[in-house]
This record gives C-alpha cells, structure tokens and sequence, in this order.
C-alpha cells in the first residue's frame, strides 16, 4: 500500500485533504453543529467547490446527478441527526440505481454516542439498508484510510453510496496525515474477467439463435460499455432494448432498437422479449418493471445469458443457463473477439415478425388535441434540442413520457430515479448534471406534483446561475395515481387532485428567475426555442396539459410482459 505523509493535521484539515486527493471538484452540502469544523477547513481553500443547497435531500439527489452525468464520484456532506435523516431518501435513491457516491455525515462527540445527545442519531443502524457500505470512524488516525477505502467501494464491483461518519471531537482531534495512493481489502475483491468457458458457451448460443434478443440495463451505462455493446449488436444484426436505466446505451434513433421495455415499454421489445429464443442480457436484473410476472415470463422457453458484475443479480428473479459474472466492458471484449469472424444465423423472418408488432404504433396519441399533449411537449423538446440535451426526470407519467419520446442516442443523457422512483429527484439532480457538464443544455421533465418535493433548490440555482430548463407537465393531479385509481380502482381519485396549487410562474419569478406558462398547442415549440435561447437563464416553463391522458402501453401489475393496455383497446 503506497503512501502520502504529511505533517499532523486535525481531522477536519485530513478530510478536505483527503477530497482534494481523490480530485473531488464539488462537494454538495448544508452545514450544522457537528460539521462545522470540516466547513471551516473548505472556507480556507479553493480546490475543492462547496454547493450549498437547500435541503440535504437536495445534496443527495445534486450528488447523484452529478456522478450520473459524469465519470465521476458524487459527494455530499450533511450535518447528524436530521441532517442525515434528510439525506436518507437521496442516499436510498442512489443505493437503488447504483450510484458511486460518498456520503460524508458529522455525529454528535464520540462520549456523547448512545446518550440521545441533542441531533444525535444512529447513522449507521439508520443508513445500513441503503448503502453499499458505511462507517463510524472514532479514531482519528484511522480518518484517511477509512474515507480511501469509501472512495475505492464506492467505485469498484457494482457501485454504490458509501457513508463515512464522523463524531465532531475525531474532526478537531490532530495526527500524522497519512494517506494511501492505492488500497486493497482482503474480504472485498470483486471479480473483473468473466469465465472463458461460460464466454465460450454465450457465443457459440448466439450464433445459432433463429430469435435473438439482446436486453440491457443501466450496468451498461455505469460502467461505460455502450462502445462495445453498439459494436456487438452492430455485428450480429441482433435487435436490442434499453431498460429505462440504460437508455442512451444503444442509440435510440437505430433500426435495432426497439424501445425500452417492460410496465410502459414498446409492444415491439415486450412481445420481442417474450418470444425470443436466446436472450442476451447485460447489466440489467429483470426488474418487476421490466418482465412482468416471473412465471408469465417462464411460459416461453428461451436461452438466457447473463452478464453482470454482480453475483448476487444472477438467477435471483429469472433463472440463466449462462452466467458471466464480470466487469461489462471486459466481458463483451472477449465476447467480440469470439464472434468477429463468425457468422449468426440468418434472422430475416425474426425481423419480419418484428416488424409486424413495431407496425402497432404502440406510442401513438391524438396529434389533433385542442389541448397540449405530455407526448408532444416531449416530441418538440426533442426537436429543439436537437436530442443532444442532459434530461433529468421527477418521478411519474411525465418520466415515463420523457422516456418513450426524448431518443437517447449517448449515455449519460437521461438522468432519472428508476428503482427507488423518487419524487422531487428532477431538479437538484439537474443541478449537479449541470456542474459537471458547465454550458451542456439540461432540461428537467417534472409535473406539478414532483417539482414541488425539492422547489426550495431554486433558490441554489439562482446562487449559482444554473441555467436548468424546467419542463412542468401539468394536470393538476398527481398523474400515475390517477391512472392507476382509474384502471385498478373504479375511477375513485383519492387524495391525486390537486386543487391548491401554486401559481407556478410567480414563485419562478420570486425565486429570480423566468417563468412562462403555456396552455395552447401552437405555442409550444416556439415557447420552446425562445427558453432554450436563454443560456445564461433559468426558465420554468408551465405546460397546462390534458388531465385524462395516460401512458401507454401499459402493463398492470402482476400480469406478464404481453397483456399490455394499449392505446387503441380504449
């Protein structure tokens, strides 16, 4: 283990000297009692940039963003008790969609541990369901080691939010800094190389696949192995889905592509899915959102692949007849070197049959509406921007919008909470997406309901000249509980009316920025082209839209992946 000494330092001074080291750029934060010593310690240097936000949620969710958008640690640092328990949803958000995030929380003094101190919490116990690892450090000197080791989990194996929590006297307490380059942890080594023979065994199944499918997930994103996966499904002909973590994986605007699939997918990928009789998939874990009913899906006999650098995703919700267990890029560089020069069967009648369930127009909607749309504010933002912008999303119809209509055709692009579905995730997480990416084109898909969860982080973006777009989709309800009271629970609209809204345009504007608010169809594309004019202004652009529209397709829980509701069954 090669090391950097120093001379004696306090633990706060060994915690700003640890960030530095690791190259951390912005840490998004608030202060309280038991970090003030660390915040003193950023106030007397500049190489590490503190965001202040509004709300520790909004510290999590910024970090989240800007480690989404970027190649990129995200770091947040929150004060104990409900500094912490702020945090709590932001850190459960990125545990879900494996995030690589450090999480930095101040405790109350360690003699004061157990004895209910005033903002005193067990971290730890709180914080153990949702991180990948977390950390009481009560000795000083084991301060550098711990937050290196934090930084090294965080981003090895399948990544993760790690918490290093730090009593208020280890920060004011002094010793040698010493601080490792590199570390290794014996009860921690993940697998990088997948198995030759079980590689062997992938090739050689889809090579003689007649009905090949090729499905992947935001593992492909995480560990930046969209090169090779484009190359591969290049290759072999294969037609490809992106869940709706691994959108921008495979661009969307390819023949090959199908759709996202699963709950809201294509009929295409979803019927694709369940007829194929060799499925390849990477980076994803069949999620309940994306296959249905396990035993629906068990129905069709088909060959299954899986590669994945977790273990513990394999076989856990659908059995696989060949497991690679590895880091994705260097799987598929294997894989590629095998199939190079083979050649796939012939799949021009699988195309055709495609084709058939493509030619459904599953995503079609009324183009005539007297009022506006969800999907044509979403075809026009794509149009705009010329599909080039970083979109965050809230949680609800409006993601699920964002995701049929907006075509990511780069990785990186879509930046959204899947598998926690974390409503008020869209703006703060835009906020981080645009510090790591300073002058990119980010715009935020909302609806009325979520953008009100974190609305405090205007106040952030005025601070900072975050020129963020805020696409407010509004109905006036709480979109997907309304959808599913009027399928699932007779029409009975509990609670999903919002009948107190604010007026969305001045609170823009008191927050110092521009409002707009939209409610005919011709104004919206030129609305549009005038907000993304604005560089150097944030602009909430207020869409009043229709407040019976539903996402389709739409598949109700517990059935399988084709009993799909479409469009043209109503």
């Amino acid at each position: 283990m090669d090391r950097v000494k120093t001379s004696t330092l306090t633990g706060a001074e060994i915690v700003v000297r640890c960030l530095q080291a690791e190259g951390v750029e912005y840490v998004f934060g608030y202060p309280g009692g038991a970090v003030l010593f660390i915040y003193d310690e950023l106030f007397k240097q500049d190489r590490v940039k503190h965001v202040l936000v509004r709300h520790e949620q909004g510290a999590a969710h910024a970090a989240d963003g800007y480690s989404r958008a970027s190649h990129k640690v995200g770091v947040c640092l929150v004060t104990s008790g409900p500094g912490v328990t702020n945090a709590v949803t932001g850190i459960a958000t990125a545990y879900m969609d494996s995030i690589p995030m450090v999480i930095i929380s101040g405790q109350v003094p360690t003699h004061a541990i157990g004895l209910d101190a005033f903002q005193e919490v067990d971290t730890v116990g709180v914080t153990r369901p949702c991180v990948k690892h977390n950390m009481l450090v009560k000795d000083v000197r084991a301060l550098a080691s711990s937050i290196k080791k934090a930084f090294h989990i965080a981003t090895t194996g399948r990544p993760g939010p790690v918490l290093v929590d730090i009593p208020k006297d280890v920060t004011t307490q002094s010793c040698e800094f010493d601080y490792p380059q590199s570390i290794s942890m014996r009860s921690y080594n993940p697998v990088r190389k997948g198995h030759a023979g079980q590689i062997k065994k992938a090739a050689q199944l889809l090579l003689e696949a007649k009905r090949p499918m090729v499905y992947t997930g935001g593992g492909v994103i995480l560990s930046d192995a969209a090169p090779q996966l484009r190359e591969l499904v290049k290759l072999l002909g294969f037609p490809c889905t992106n869940t709706l973590m691994g959108l921008g994986a495979y661009p969307a605007t390819d023949r090959q592509f199908l759709g996202m699939p699963g709950m809201h997918g294509t009929y295409e990928a979803n019927m694709s899915m369940q007829h194929c009789d060799v499925l390849l998939a990477i980076g994803a874990r069949f999620d309940d959102r994306v296959i249905g009913n396990p035993a629906h899906f068990a129905q069709n006999p088909r060959r299954i692949i899986h590669i994945d650098i977790d273990p513990s995703s394999i076989s856990k919700r659908v059995k696989v007849d060949v497991p690679i267990v590895g880091n994705i890029p260097d799987v598929l560089d294997e894989l590629l070197k095998l199939l190079r020069d083979s050649k796939p069967q012939d799949i021009g009648q699988w195309w055709k049959q495609i084709d058939e369930w493509r030619a459904k127009d599953c995503l079609r909607y009324d183009r005539n509406s007297t009022i506006i749309k969800p999907q044509f504010v979403l075809e026009k933002l794509y149009e705009v921007t010329k599909g080039e912008a970083f979109v965050t999303s809230d949680v609800g119809q409006h993601q699920m919008w964002a995701a049929q209509f907006y075509k990511f055709d780069r990785p990186r692009r879509w930046i959204n909470s899947g598998g926690l579905g974390t409503m008020g995730f869209g703006l703060p997480a835009a906020m981080g997406v645009q510090l790591a990416n300073p002058g990119a084109t980010v715009a935020c898909v909302t609806g009325e309901s979520s953008i009100m969860m974190c609305l405090q982080e205007l106040s952030t973006c005025k601070q900072y000249r975050l020129p963020i777009k805020i696409i407010n989709l509004n109905n006036k309800y709480m979109g997907m509980v309304r959808q599913w009271q009027q399928f699932f629970h007779g029409n009975r609209y509990s609670e999903s009316y919002m009948d107190a809204l604010p007026d969305f345009v001045k609170l823009a504007e008191g927050y110092g920025h521009r409002g707009v608010l939209i409610e005919k169809p011709a104004d919206v594309e030129p609305v549009l082209k005038e907000s993304f004019s604005r560089k150097d202004e944030l602009v909430f652009l207020d869409f009043i839209t229709d407040q019976k529209e539903n996402v389709y397709p739409m598949i109700p829980g517990g059935k399988g992946i084709t009993e799909m509701i479409l469009y043209e069954d109503l």
